[in-house]
């Protein structure tokens, strides 16, 4: 069944400018946004779609390695004491029980990071704000970043609007991206593919790859 409304959005912001592709340039980076145990388990964090978006991303993270792409992964770690509380996790206090040491914040084991690959600690939704990720890019040539993770809602939409920010030219893959909720998932997807990144599915980025 076609969505009128969606089509109708989608030529409203096309008439106004908005969704134009960017497209890859230069050297590309991976960035995982906190596919951590906490966040695959719908008891804890979870919920929705994020187990497919994990699966998905496994395939995603084996051919950025194959083609030596820097790759960057992140936990939201708060200290043990919860010395570090800030807005965010006064927002959503249970935040505060992701501490380094507790499972939940532990990257999930179908995409733990290699050596030489950057784990980003942070402890506000944004992979860039407040931490040395940008200048890690910058100081491995990175111009294009390709973002997977969850919540597509939450801290990947932040991650990808500060990388756009930032001079990056954020690439958003679709299925592998993953929210405790479908309805914002979609609604996130619609409106950083208007404003911030260019959103494909994976097989789309895979079959450009060899163009970038």
């Amino acid at each position: 069944m076609i969505n009128t409304d969606l089509q109708r959005d989608e030529a409203r912001y096309k008439a106004q400018g908005f969704g134009n592709e960017m497209g890859m340039v230069g050297k590309i980076g991976l960035l995982i946004v906190d596919f951590v145990n906490g966040f695959a388990d719908p008891q804890a964090f979870g919920g929705g779609n994020i187990p497919q978006a994990i699966a998905r991303t496994t395939t995603l993270l084996a051919e950025a390695r194959r083609l030596g792409w820097k790759i960057a992964h992140t936990r939201i770690v708060f200290a043990d004491d919860g010395a570090d509380a800030n807005i965010f996790s006064l927002k959503v206090p249970t935040m505060l029980g992701l501490t380094e040491h507790n499972p939940a914040s532990a990257i999930v084991a179908d995409l733990a990071p290699e050596p030489g690959e950057y784990v980003v600690r942070k402890t506000v939704p944004s992979a860039f704000s407040g931490t040395p990720l940008a200048a890690w890019f910058v100081t491995h040539g990175v111009q294009t970043v390709v973002v997977a993770g969850c919540v597509t809602s939450g801290c990947v939409r932040a991650s990808v609007l500060d990388a756009m920010q930032a001079g990056f030219r954020p690439v958003v893959v679709s299925d592998c991206l993953g929210d405790r909720a479908i309805g914002p998932h979609e609604a996130n997807l619609f409106d950083m593919a208007q404003k911030c990144g260019d959103v494909l599915d994976l097989d789309t980025l895979l079959s450009r790859l060899p163009n970038c």
